[in-house]
This record gives structure tokens, C-alpha cells and sequence, in this order.
């Protein structure tokens, strides 16, 4: 029996558009194998065959063939099997079998793939009744059963590496094919990217690891590396294989075969399927984005930036000198006038500095939250550094400045802030000066100034305290000066302590939707159930008891116990060794729960308008479906932002699942588009065991559609909050340099992680490989 090798004639791999116009021309080794010209994803009336295109099944290299219809010499319907589809609606290749007779039969079931509202090609069934009906087809061949096998069993065989390369492209080609009307859609910018992540996904759905490492072997292909330009490098592999086999075709093979290739290799080079034009792309999607870089870097910095930025004068200017060049600020936090005052800051020093900046503003999105506690007292301690035995190792270092001052320098990391109302009383301090005070327990206590720093605002001190205080506001500071006179100066806007819940495992939390609930002290009721308000209804009409629950991106985990429309019972099943505290405005998520979120909240619309006419991006929140994206295009057409960046994050197991679909969605418009990788609930919503694979799955899909990424959520984590990073963070960073952004969160060394993460993402490579020479290893075997 001879092999039912399959050759593709294609008039051209660029996207073909379906104007009735466009054909593709398929031809068959196999003498029985009838020639056919058919248009993709058109109405056709003439009998066809179907390509066999390469699959797997329980990890075998199969033929696989895409749905065909034809009828048979006395127009004779029988049936055939239903055809399969992906979970995304993407046609990427089904399965068909047949009974052995020489002619295909037309199905009396037939099933036809139709178009969504989404435009994506989806499976139905119908019945057929009429001998000559309009069928959609894929160009295709097939032959009978037998060959079908004897194909297979030769794409098995070791020396089949360029058959199963050939197959694999035209597995590629026939899903652009079947997918056109999708990527018809697509904005001009984003149509080459857009085809090659359809190539991409067709070749995700095979498995193809023995040819992976065949190819390995070889020398010539890394299947594993070409997801940015698929096609290209298929087609380059295919020429390479040709060149240097000559003996595995017959003539006949060589005439259909490599014709086709030399045909598709040709058109490529003057389309825009080259790696080079894909490289060149994902450059530019990238630069439009997030904006150019910055000297030699590769990567771009981005930092989260809150209220603190408007009490600091050197705070923005700091970090972008340190190396960030984004500066994102989050809707869920602050109001319009904090965010005016921010972005004023930014652009003000950015203009200043002559480094570009740019602004991302993420809107809050539909995110389930703990509601607010009843604040604590106004009161700060101040506690000096103890050994075991409890004796003073360091004193506490206290920041004393004027109220409208500001934080203490960055340079400087003080135990405690306070700040006097009278800027008389400090202009009179000097080095060795001793300030007495009562605390809030009535206790006397003494702060020595040891340092004296000139601000922006005026003069601020740095003094020391060897016992333990609790300051609040109107406690009042005595010191003598001049002439011996008595000065005295009072500590204002001491900030309130918040408010928190400790948690230990085996308690009971009461979730109450009742906000009225939030001014009462609820830290630790007679009733032995700690109780919190959330004010959301997507979690009371959606939980169900026994579904697991966390609090604070998994730092708490609980089991529902009971729910009903205003209140919810959690039992606490994970904590910390010593209870973990539980505040306002914590995550709440219910991974195994089907809630049915709103694509952009009101809040979300409100700042829209905003975000438009400040910030050069927006960040989507919580994106599910492709009618999150939908809904967010249509407001974007209505405001007319064509350039406004978006931000898709990818924080739910639904986003995850359906980014190809959504990336695509996003790709009918014109605007800059991006995806940030949100670890903190894409991790509690997906299981810690499996967010390295899906981080790198993100990476490969937004690879393919050159869609930029941007690495997220505890970035350095440890040396943001306490000045010094883990082993672990360090190479995380570096594992981040494959993104195109990388973001830090706001905390108290900021600015030093800043700058770390710069010359982690940039050391220059040529001195990491002079550093990293084994000299002294080389040097013994040389003598």
C-alpha cells in the first residue's frame, strides 16, 4: 500500500482573506487522490477529499484530518463521525474515520463548524436532508482507511522527521485557514500576531515531544523556542531537511514536495511571516506600550506608588534616578485628588530629570474585599533594640520635623516619626539638646537629639530613645533653652493604629454583609466568633458550604461552614505558627466558586473618565471572558481612546484559560495592549503547585501573539519591606528578565529595591561572564 504522504501546493502562507477569491490548492501522492480547488470557510458544491493532518493519541503520532463533506457517485448520504473542537472554540484539527470503500460518503448527521458572536469557529450538528447542500470545508485530502494506517506508520518511523515537519505546517496553515473570519477582525496592527498565535496554538495542540527531541538531535530546530514566529521557522527547518536529505523522497515526493516548500519559503521572504518581521514586531508592540528604553536596558521598571508620594519631596524623583521608568497607581486605594497630585509629581520630575516616565493607572475591577474595621488609637511606640535578657542593645531612632515636612530622607530609617506643630520650638534645637515628655501610660520618658538634617520645609532631627514610649497626639515635648527659659512643643497627626483581627487555626469568622457593623469593635466578641463586614454580593450569592476560602492573597485559609444571603461562617484551617492578623481592605477568594463578576463595575467607569485623561495605561482587574474585554472596547470607542494602553490581568483561572480568546478580542481595536501576570490571586485562585507552569504558559501565548508582559506581585518582596531580599527573590528577578516590565510594590526601602532590580534585570553580560571565568580552575590545567 502506498504511503498517503500529503503535499500542500499553497498559493500563499500570508493570512489569506476570504473574499470568495481565495483558494488553496492541495495535492495527493496517492493516484486515487482527487485534486480539488476549494475556498476556506466558503459555501462549496464539488466533491472534496481531506488532508491528513499529523496528531497524537496516547502520546502517538497520528494522521488527523479536518471536516470534509462529499457526496458519493449516486448522491447517497451515510454517516460519518462528529468533528472536535478546542475548549476555546478555535478550529485546530479533528478526527475523522470512514468505512474502507473507495468513495467518500456524505454524512446524513453532518456537522458544520459556524461562527459565535465572538467570531470563533465552533462545533454544531444538524441534519441534512437535501443531496446537495452548501457545506463549509477546509482544503483537504484523504484517502482510505488502510493508507490512513500505513501513513501513520510511517510518520512513526525514525527517518519521517521532514514528513512530520511538513504535516505540522499544514496542521498550522489549515487552522489560520479555518480561523480567518476570526483573524478578519483583528485591527491591521495586530494581524500578523494575531496569525501567528493561531500558529501557535495549532501547534500547542499536538504532542510532539519525540519530534522535538529528533530535531534536537539534529541540530537544526528548537520547537520549544518558536513561539514568537512560528511559520518562519517551521518553513526554515522544512528547507534545512530538504537540503540535506536526499535519498528519504522518491522523485515523485521531491516534485510535489519540495516545489510546495520552495514555493512558501520564497513567498516568505517577501511577507511578513519572517522571523526577522516578527522580532521587529513584538519590538514595537512593545515600545508602544510601555515607551522607549532607556540606554542599555532591556527591561522596564515599573513601581506601585500610593499617598506616601505626595508627603515626600525626593520620594519620585529618587526611584525614577534608581532606575524606574513606569509608575503605576491603583483605583482600589487614594481618590482623584491624590492621583492628580501624584501624577503632577511624576511628570513634573520626569520633565525635570529628562527621564520619560510613564503612568498606568489599574482600575480596582470587581475584587472581593474585607470591608473596614473601627480604627485604633492615635498612638505610635517607640521601642528601643533588646537582647534576650532584655537589656538596650540600640536605642530607638526617632524622626522629629515640622508637621508639613514630610517623611524623614530616604537615606534615613527611623524606628518612629513625630511631628511638632510649632517650627519655632524646633528652629531652637540643637546636637546634644535632651526633650522630656510623658507617654500615653503617664510614664517619663527622654529623647536625646544626636543629628540635625536641613529640609525642604525647614530643619528635621534625628534623636534617640533608650526605653520603650507610646506617643500620641497633643503629648508635649519640654526642653530648656536660651537663658534657660522652658520651650515646649506638641506632637500632631499622630496616624491612627489599624485595626486587625488575629486569627489562629480551629476559630470561627462571621463575614457580615451589614456595614453598619464596620464602627463596632469586633476584634473579639463573647460569643467566640471573630466577625468582619464585606460589603460585595458576588461572595453571599455565590458560596456554598465546604468550599475553601483565604483571606489577604492566602495568608489566611479557611472552609465555609455555613452561608446564607447576609452572613457567612468560615472555620480557619491555615494561618501562621502564631495566629496571622486579618485587617481592612484584605483579598477575599473563593477559588472553587462560580461567581458570575460584572466586566467594570461603576466605580470602574467613574474612573475611566479619569484614567483618560491622565494616565498613558489602563490595567483591567480581574478579567474573566471575552465579554470583559467586549464591554471595555465599547467604552474605549465611545471615549475615543485609541491610544490609551491596555493592561489585561491575568489573576483568575478563567483569565488564564481563555487568554488566547481574550488576546484576540483586544487585537479588534488599535490600542497598545499588554499582560500583567498578577501572582498574588493567580496563585491562591490556581494552587501555589502550578503557578511556575502557568507563568510560563502566559509567557509562551503572549510570546506568540508579541504582547508584552509584565512580571508581578511580591518582586522582591523582603527587601521592599525590611531592606534585605532572599536567595529566592533574587532569582525570580532574574527569571523576570523574559518579560518585557517588571513591577515592585510600595514599600519602605523602595528605593534601594529599585535600584537593585535595575542592576539585577541589566548587569551587563560581557563582565558577569569575566566574573563568572573559572581562572584558577583554567590555570591549573594549563601547567
Amino acid at each position: 500500500m502506498t504511503s498517503c504522504a500529503v503535499s500542500a501546493a499553497v498559493a500563499s502562507t500570508r493570512r489569506i482573506t476570504l473574499n470568495h477569491a481565495a483558494y488553496v490548492e492541495f495535492a495527493l501522492s496517492n493516484p486515487r487522490g482527487k485534486l480539488s480547488h476549494l475556498s476556506c470557510r466558503n459555501q462549496v458544491r464539488h466533491p472534496v477529499n481531506v488532508v491528513q493532518l499529523l496528531a497524537v493519541k496516547r502520546r502517538e503520532l497520528m494522521l488527523k484530518t479536518l471536516p470534509f463533506s462529499v457526496p458519493n457517485e449516486n448522491d447517497e448520504a451515510e454517516r460519518e463521525t462528529s468533528h472536535d473542537c478546542t475548549d476555546d472554540g478555535l478550529v485546530l484539527g479533528t478526527e475523522i474515520s470512514h468505512d474502507s470503500t473507495d468513495d467518500l460518503l456524505v454524512s446524513e448527521r453532518e456537522t458544520s463548524h459556524d461562527f459565535t458572536d465572538n467570531g470563533l469557529v465552533l462545533c454544531t450538528e444538524y441534519n441534512k436532508s437535501s443531496e446537495h447542500q452548501d457545506v463549509e470545508v477546509v482544503a483537504s485530502v484523504s484517502s482510505l482507511e488502510e493508507d490512513l494506517s500505513q501513513g501513520a506508520e510511517d510518520l512513526r518511523k525514525p527517518g519521517s522527521i521532514l514528513q512530520k515537519l511538513k504535516a505540522i505546517r499544514l496542521h498550522v496553515l489549515a487552522s489560520e485557514q479555518w480561523n480567518t473570519s476570526q483573524l478578519q477582525l483583528c485591527h491591521g496592527h495586530y494581524l500578523e500576531s494575531a496569525t501567528n498565535l493561531i500558529h501557535y496554538l495549532a501547534l500547542k495542540g499536538l504532542d510532539i515531544e519525540q519530534l522535538r527531541e529528533d530535531l534536537s538531535s539534529t541540530g537544526l530546530l528548537n520547537l520549544k523556542t518558536i513561539n514568537s514566529y512560528v511559520l518562519a521557522c517551521l518553513n526554515a527547518g522544512i528547507q534545512l531537511l530538504e537540503n540535506r536529505n536526499t535519498t528519504s523522497l522518491d522523485k515523485k515526493e521531491n516534485i510535489s514536495v519540495g516545489s510546495c516548500t520552495q514555493e512558501i519559503l520564497y513567498q516568505q521572504q517577501n511577507e511578513k511571516f519572517t522571523v526577522r518581521a516578527m522580532r521587529k514586531k513584538l519590538l514595537s508592540n512593545k515600545e508602544l506600550l510601555l515607551g522607549s528604553l532607556r540606554g542599555n536596558r532591556t527591561t522596564q521598571v515599573m513601581v506601585t506608588i500610593g499617598q506616601e508620594a505626595t508627603e515626600s519631596d525626593t520620594l519620585i524623583s529618587d526611584i525614577l534616578k534608581a532606575g524606574a521608568s513606569i509608575i503605576r497607581i491603583n483605583c482600589a486605594h487614594g481618590n482623584p485628588s491624590v492621583w492628580s497630585e501624584i501624577i503632577r509629581r511624576v511628570k513634573r520630575t520626569s520633565q525635570m530629570l529628562e527621564m520619560p516616565c510613564r503612568i498606568l493607572m489599574d482600575l480596582a475591577g470587581p475584587k472581593i474585599r474585607t470591608g473596614s474595621l473601627k480604627p485604633g488609637p492615635c498612638v505610635t511606640k517607640i521601642s528601643p533594640k533588646k537582647n534576650a535578657t532584655g537589656n538596650v542593645m540600640f536605642p530607638a531612632q526617632v524622626w522629629l520635623s515640622y508637621k508639613g515636612s514630610g517623611p524623614p530622607p530616604s537615606h534615613l530609617s527611623p524606628d518612629a516619626a513625630l511631628f511638632i506643630d510649632d517650627q519655632r520650638f524646633l528652629s531652637e534645637l540643637r546636637e546634644g539638646d535632651t526633650l522630656k515628655f510623658y507617654d500615653a501610660r503617664g510614664k517619663k520618658r527622654m529623647l536625646k537629639i544626636t543629628r540635625q538634617f536641613h529640609v525642604f520645609s525647614g530643619t528635621g532631627f534625628v534623636a534617640e530613645c533608650t526605653r520603650t514610649a507610646y506617643v500620641q497626639s497633643g503629648t508635649e515635648l519640654y526642653t530648656k533653652g536660651k537663658k534657660g527659659r522652658l520651650l515646649a512643643g506638641k506632637v500632631v497627626d499622630v496616624p491612627a493604629k489599624e485595626k486587625f483581627i488575629r486569627l489562629r487555626v480551629g476559630d470561627l469568622l462571621v463575614i457580615s454583609q451589614d456595614s453598619s457593623l464596620e464602627q463596632e469593635d469586633l476584634s473579639g466578641p463573647a460569643s467566640g466568633a471573630h466577625r468582619i463586614t464585606c460589603s460585595s454580593g458576588y461572595l453571599f450569592d455565590s458560596v456554598k458550604p465546604g468550599e475553601p476560602i483565604a483571606f489577604d492573597d492566602g495568608k489566611i485559609w479557611g472552609v465555609i461552614q455555613g452561608a446564607s444571603n447576609s452572613e457567612i461562617v468560615v472555620f480557619i484551617t491555615r494561618v501562621g505558627l502564631r495566629g496571622t492578623k486579618l485587617g481592612s481592605e484584605k483579598s477575599i477568594n473563593i477559588p472553587e466558586s462560580n461567581i458570575r463578576f460584572e466586566g467594570l463595575t461603576t466605580k470602574d467607569l467613574m474612573d475611566l473618565e479619569f484614567v483618560a485623561l491622565h494616565a498613558d495605561m489602563v490595567g483591567v482587574s480581574f478579567v474573566r471572558d471575552i465579554s470583559d474585554i467586549v464591554v471595555l472596547r465599547q467604552e474605549l470607542e465611545k471615549r475615543k481612546l485609541q491610544n490609551l494602553g491596555i493592561i489585561l490581568k491575568i489573576e483568575t483561572k478563567s483569565g488564564f484559560e481563555k487568554l488566547p480568546l481574550m488576546l484576540l478580542e483586544a487585537m479588534k481595536s488599535s490600542n497598545p495592549l499588554g499582560v500583567m501576570i498578577a501572582r498574588g490571586d493567580l496563585a491562591v485562585e490556581c494552587g501555589w503547585e502550578r503557578l511556575a507552569d502557568i507563568q510560563e504558559e502566559i509567557l509562551s501565548i503572549c510570546g506568540a501573539a508579541h504582547v508584552p508582559v509584565i512580571w508581578a506581585t511580591q518582586v522582591l518582596e523582603s527587601l521592599v519591606k525590611s531592606g534585605v531580599p532572599t536567595r529566592a527573590e533574587i532569582t525570580d528577578v532574574v527569571n523576570g528578565r523574559r518579560a518585557s516590565c517588571v513591577m515592585l510594590n510600595k514599600g519602605k526601602y523602595i528605593v534601594e529595591a529599585v535600584s537593585t532590580l535595575d542592576t539585577i534585570l541589566h548587569l551587563n553580560t560581557s563582565q558577569t561572564k569575566a566574573d563568572l571565568r573559572p581562572l584558577l580552575l583554567w590555570s591549573h590545567f594549563c601547567h
